[in-house]
């Protein structure tokens, strides 16, 4: 690879990173079935270790109990293996969730600000023109749970203004 196939396939994996975001913030079950390959795995131990197919029905069930979210995506270093068609990268994030408090001694429907600084361990292959992930394994660096003083409505992710205002293919709900 040349030096300018490098930068394009490295900037390619950083948006895969970015669209891993936005749909599990969107709850976007249609985006996520594209971002892992074929044989693809991910292991988010606790909750879950299996395919790839598989985390995503499994975030099908567990996102509806997630009134919101946002990951936010700091550091990412790349490594491309010289043919092209696989690399490894780790992603540094901030994962907020609002999620319901199961404390004990929460009231009932009371909820919980759930906050991560995580590390994704990623292997990535070219499949089909497109990167996705081959094997996800996330590092959990911190976790904070903490009562929500200030419970609001569950926002609805289908409503987002992202979908009304942006028209181009890459911010449709897929």
């Amino acid at each position: 690879m040349n030096a300018l196939e490098r930068l394009v396939a490295k900037d390619e994996i950083r948006e895969l990173a970015l669209l891993y975001s936005r749909g599990v913030d969107r709850k976007d079950i249609a985006l996520l079935r594209t971002l892992y390959a074929r044989d693809g795995t991910d292991d988010h131990s606790p909750y879950f270790k299996g395919t790839g197919e598989a985390y995503v029905d499994w975030l099908e069930r567990s996102l509806p109990q997630m009134h919101a979210g946002a990951h936010h995506v700091c550091n990412h270093l790349i490594a491309l293996v010289d043919d092209g068609g696989s690399a490894e990268g780790e992603v540094y994030a901030i994962a907020w969730h609002l999620v319901p408090d199961r404390s004990e001694g929460a009231a009932p429907g009371a909820l919980a600000h759930d906050v991560q600084a995580v590390r994704y361990i990623d292997r990535y292959a070219r499949e089909d023109g497109r990167w996705k992930f081959a094997a996800r394994v996330l590092s959990f660096d911190m976790q904070l749970l903490l009562p929500d003083a200030h419970a609001g409505a569950k926002p609805d992710p289908s409503a987002d203004a992202s979908y009304s205002v942006l028209g181009l293919p890459l911010f449709a709900r897929r």
